[in-house]
């Protein structure tokens, strides 16, 4: 059964001084967005991102490589499963955002995503749909840019 949340999950990279971010191309619809999916059963979000993850992009990651950020928001039931997935009287679901360090990854995307492609902080704020991944964007960014994460 699916679980009353959702995951956001950045994955970034630096490359020539500059910091990358995998920005991904729906297939079921004209939009660019950060990995996203929704727990399962009595899963925690941290267990969600690391299925997310190797279900979309086939790579596998530990609970040590999940840096959990502090951005979230709260998305219409409707919105993810067409339905009152959780009752009549449940209206939204809490999205939690993570973001993991991706140096080596060797990306195989599944078909939820007809592509993706690695572009800087502007860039991907220029593409991006939602304002929760370009909130949880901006936060990865200030943290990779003034803490030296």
């Amino acid at each position: 059964m699916r679980a009353p949340f959702q995951v956001l999950i950045i994955l970034y990279k630096k490359e020539n001084n500059n910091f990358l971010y995998a920005t991904f191309y729906r297939s079921s619809m004209p939009i660019w967005q950060f990995i996203s999916g929704g727990g399962e059963n009595d899963e925690a979000p941290i267990q969600t991102v690391i299925r997310e993850l190797k279900e979309e992009t086939s790579v596998s990651v530990t609970k040590k490589d999940i840096l959990k950020l502090d951005s979230m928001c709260t998305i219409p039931v409707v919105n993810i499963t067409g339905k009152y997935t959780w009752g009549e009287k449940v209206y939204v679901v809490p999205e939690y955002s993570f973001a993991i360090k991706a140096d080596n990854f060797n990306i195989k995307l599944s078909n939820e995503h007809k592509t993706f492609k690695w572009l800087k902080y502007n860039e991907a704020m220029e593409i991006l749909k939602y304002d929760s991944n370009k909130t949880a964007l901006w936060e990865l960014n200030e943290k990779l840019t003034k803490e030296a994460v």
